[in-house]
């Protein structure tokens, strides 16, 4: 639609008026945060072994030497050959930030159960450095809502987003990043999950693409989206994760 045209004067009243809902949503923000850091934990029980480069490793070894750790459940099945467009999309994000977020004393590591060679050669592929592992013949997709079960997907209904929901046609993954904490003692506490687009902030291109005019100029979520080397022929209308 064609925006208005006007003086000076009246652009910085409208502008104002904006900053003022922008003020009120910074505010809110900072009190979900608060609210999120505020949310009690739960003490991790199950071990969890991971398949990585360097070879197993448990859920308390990924934390390296930091007490936090943030885990990308990126979607990437046992039978695909490409990780899922979205995860993709979110995972080129990713590099530039990890000195910061040691410096913040948070680890981060994406967790696929696909095997590890198909893990390294999609991430060779794509040019990434962050650290990805293999939850292959663990349950620690399946306990943090990423992943289904096969007799799960067969009943029609998969649990998501803390909530049951019909199953995707055959689908056996979705995304989701989940948050662990690491005591002084070294007992392992799970402090926040989150999945669908409750992860959306953490995409650093759709908040700048929320400042230009024509936003995400979409006509589905992020139906634009491509994985960074099949932009110039990728065939338009595509979904993000299929």
């Amino acid at each position: 639609m064609p925006h208005a045209v006007v003086s000076r004067e009246e652009w910085l009243e409208a502008r104002k008026a904006l900053l003022v809902k922008e003020k009120e949503l910074t505010r809110a923000r900072d009190r979900l945060n608060e609210a999120r850091r505020a949310l009690p934990w739960e003490p991790v029980t199950k071990e969890y072994i991971f398949e990585t480069p360097s070879g197993p490793k448990s859920l308390g070894e990924l934390f390296g030497n930091r007490s936090q750790l943030i885990v990308y459940h990126f979607m990437l099945a046992p039978d695909w050959e490409e990780g899922c467009v979205g995860c993709s999309f979110f995972a080129d994000h990713v590099d530039g930030a990890m000195a910061h977020l040691e410096a913040g004393d948070a680890a981060f590591v994406a967790a696929s159960r696909a095997p590890l060679d198909k893990i390294e050669a999609y991430k060779a592929r794509m040019g990434w450095k962050f650290p990805w592992v293999s939850a292959e013949g663990s349950d620690f997709n399946y306990d943090y809502q990423a992943s289904f079960r096969d007799e799960d997907v067969a009943s029609g209904i998969i649990h998501y987003n803390y909530t049951d929901m019909p199953a995707m046609g055959d689908l056996k993954d979705l995304h989701g990043t989940s948050v662990f904490a690491k005591g002084e003692d070294g007992t392992i506490y799970h402090t926040y999950s989150t999945y669908a687009r409750g992860a959306e902030q953490t995409l650093t291109t759709l908040m700048l693409l929320d400042l230009v005019p024509k936003g995400r100029n979409e006509e589905g979520t992020m139906n634009w989206v491509r994985r960074h080397d099949q932009y110039e022929d990728a065939p338009k209308g595509a979904s993000c994760c299929h």
